[in-house]
């Protein structure tokens, strides 16, 4: 479901990070969620163009693979790397194929990556490779679709997205999601598998201390906006994140 649509949109991707739930929301949020990698070493699977890549490894990570299963988004990625070079790594792989890696790595990323699992049994196939990937007591974060969120609330518009429900999946519910960039906006599909899916998975690959975590807004989106422009994304996230260990 991701490889193809993501081969479409290439570096055109990058412009997600520059919309208000993502650049006070979604990055805030995640980059404090996963804290200081100084020195550690990072896997980031499903990376895209490399966003969170470059920015742990600026971050003082010792060492970086960035994993996409699109041709495309790596390929962006290299070219970002070959103009900024920051000595970060980046292959094509599916998570759901991932071969044994050698070191393990201390820290695991997986931003938009579970849900798209197209049933259980993929994506516990997906949990179990990235246990394999990781040190014992590495850390795997996790940010995704909100599997609570509910398609009845107010629009997402005034944060840069559209949020619409596109049936079912043996995960949970199917979603597409439309980024509203200028001059074109990008829709994408994916999921928002249920909780129960993710803890059982996770559980059942080797993972424990599994957390959720809510979604926050930064400082400063709120010097930037207010706090009543945050009031609907906050009562009502689409995104949520957790955290486990190997």
């Amino acid at each position: 479901m991701s490889g193809q649509q993501y081969d479409e949109i290439g570096e055109a991707f990058e412009g997600f990070k520059s919309l208000p739930m993502m650049r006070y929301g979604e990055v805030p949020s995640f980059l404090g969620l996963v804290g200081d990698v100084r020195g550690r070493s990072v896997l980031d699977l499903a990376c895209g163009t490399g966003f969170y890549s470059r920015e742990f490894r600026r971050r003082g990570a010792a060492d970086v693979l960035g994993v996409d299963i699109s041709v495309e988004m790596i390929a962006a990625a290299r070219e970002i790397e070959r103009r900024e070079p920051l000595g970060v790594r980046y292959e094509v792989g599916d998570v759901a194929e991932l071969p044994p890696l050698e070191p393990r790595f201390d820290l695991a990323l997986g931003v938009q990556c579970l849900n798209y699992a197209e049933d259980l049994a993929t994506m516990e196939r997906m949990c179990r490779n990235i246990h394999r990937s990781l040190v014992p007591g590495g850390e795997f974060f996790v940010l995704a679709q909100n599997p609570d969120y509910r398609f009845d609330c107010p629009s997402l518009e005034t944060y840069g997205f559209r949020c619409e429900p596109a049936g079912e999946i043996e995960t949970g519910r199917r979603v597409r999601v439309t980024a509203l960039l200028e001059p074109q906006p990008i829709t994408i599909v994916s999921s928002a598998p249920r909780r129960e899916a993710y803890e059982t998975c996770l559980g059942a690959a080797g993972f424990s201390e599994i957390d959720w975590v809510p979604l926050e807004v930064s400082d400063a989106g709120i010097r930037e906006f207010g706090k009543e422009f945050w009031a609907d994304l906050l009562t009502y996230p689409p995104l949520a994140m957790l955290r486990c260990r190997a």
